[in-house]
């Protein structure tokens, strides 16, 4: 009598079987995890613009556009930039103020997110999370 070594087909369908479960478990929570970085990211440079807002207004008693903010060294992270666009919305005064708001991009991961936003005084809203 000859001994076979290796699986048969059933034990290989259960070890697939198994493996898909898993992965059918697994992966919605996966997805959940990167959502939920990519909003702390987005939240995080939104609190560093406006720390840099009230730096360039203590320097030139004026609020910094996009453009004067990205000209003074704010580095924008790529985590950001691959699932967010965002602005800066000056508001006349007196006294001067703005807004920092940040989009999801349509079709990426963060979509269904919604925007997220903070202005001079330090509130900050969201459109699907309230105050964050």
């Amino acid at each position: 009598m000859r001994k076979h070594r290796g699986f048969t087909l059933i034990e290989l369908m259960i070890a697939v079987a198994i493996v898909g479960i898993l992965v059918a478990i697994a992966y919605p929570s996966y997805t959940n995890s990167l959502i939920k970085g990519n909003r702390a990211n987005a939240k995080a440079f939104l609190l560093t613009v406006a720390t840099k807002q009230q730096q360039f207004l203590l320097d030139n008693r004026a609020y910094a556009t996009k453009a004067e903010l990205t000209a003074a060294g704010l580095a924008v992270p790529p985590e950001l930039t691959n699932f967010y666009t965002w602005d800066v919305t000056l508001v006349a005064g007196p006294p001067p103020g703005f807004e920092v708001q940040v989009d999801p991009i349509a079709g990426k991961r963060q979509a269904n997110d919604g925007w997220f936003q903070i202005d001079n005084t330090g509130a900050k809203t969201s459109e699907k999370h309230g105050t964050w």
